[in-house]
């Protein structure tokens, strides 16, 4: 069918105007940025990607979720960018093709609270797994985030090097995140595991302390991972791995160590210097 001049000529202004249209032009705009809620939970992004969306053409959307669903949401091509912290999961999804240029980007470190009147007794121990065992052997209440985050990796881990089955009396897995967590352990006066960053941003809101801390097994490494735009067509690569790159800079790196909650460092940066994925869980540092 043949169009009037003027409709055709409408037709073409109009598309024109859609393939220019901010509106289409907005996804290259946004970086996905699926990540764990400790980072969201203790403020820590809300301080860092002001100053990032600030310099770039850029705008993050994050999606704060447990490590196991970030990297399912990477292996979907649902995100652009990763920041996660279970290195054993990561080095499988790098080495499955799924996620390229793997970097570590600070770390902190996983405490054990609870209850002020210890009933596990685990106050002033030197070694996690022993921890866990009095905790079981005594049938105090644990709350586990069951989740599949970093967090419900490690704490598994953990019960597995204590020859103990995490599913005793006093065992409870919830399905939650760090937050939540450590509300409800509050509220039930039960022991949990937790990342020290989202401990600090919510103590003095709960009715828990601090019992346990220092043990080695405890270093808690995040790293940053781009999703392989090989797999998948519509990645913000380009956008992925600005946000990377800054992370991981001068800038970034120093933003990171600069965040203090009433006074504490919450996090370490460790670009260069850090676990990657391909290395696994060192024996470093832990705060």
């Amino acid at each position: 069918m043949n169009l009037p001049a003027t409709l055709r000529n409408a037709a073409i202004i109009l598309g024109a105007t859609l393939l220019t249209s901010p509106v289409l032009a907005v996804d290259n705009e946004i970086v996905r940025l699926a990540t764990t809620t400790s980072t969201y939970n203790s403020g820590l992004l809300d301080e860092l990607l002001p100053r990032f969306e600030a310099e770039h053409p850029y705008q993050v959307q994050v999606i704060a979720v447990g490590t196991g669903k970030a990297l399912r949401m990477g292996q979907d091509g649902d995100a652009d960018l990763l920041m996660t912290h279970a290195p054993a999961a990561e080095k499988a999804f790098v080495d499955a093709g799924y996620g390229i240029e793997p970097e570590g980007v600070m770390y902190n470190d996983f405490i054990v609270v609870g209850p002020e009147s210890d009933p596990a007794s685990i106050q002033g121990l030197e070694e996690a797994t022993q921890a866990f065992k009095q905790i079981a052997d005594s049938d105090a209440l644990f709350v586990s985030r069951g989740d599949d985050s970093g967090t419900h990796k490690k704490e598994l881990a953990l019960w597995r090097s204590s020859d103990i089955e995490s599913g005793f009396e006093g065992y409870r897995a919830v399905g939650q995140g760090m937050g939540k967590v450590l509300q409800m352990a509050s509220e039930l006066q039960g022991y949990t595991l937790t990342d020290r960053g989202t401990w600090l941003a919510m103590q003095d809101k709960l009715d828990l302390s601090l019992l346990m801390q220092g043990d080695p097994r405890l270093f808690n490494p995040y790293q940053v991972i781009l999703v392989n735009p090989e797999r998948y067509e519509d990645l913000n690569t380009e956008g992925a791995r600005v946000l990377a790159e800054w992370l991981t800079s001068e800038e970034g790196q120093q933003a990171i160590d600069e965040f203090r909650l009433e006074g504490e460092a919450l996090f370490h940066a460790s670009a260069g210097e850090g676990v990657s994925p391909q290395q696994g869980v060192s024996t470093g540092a832990s705060q």
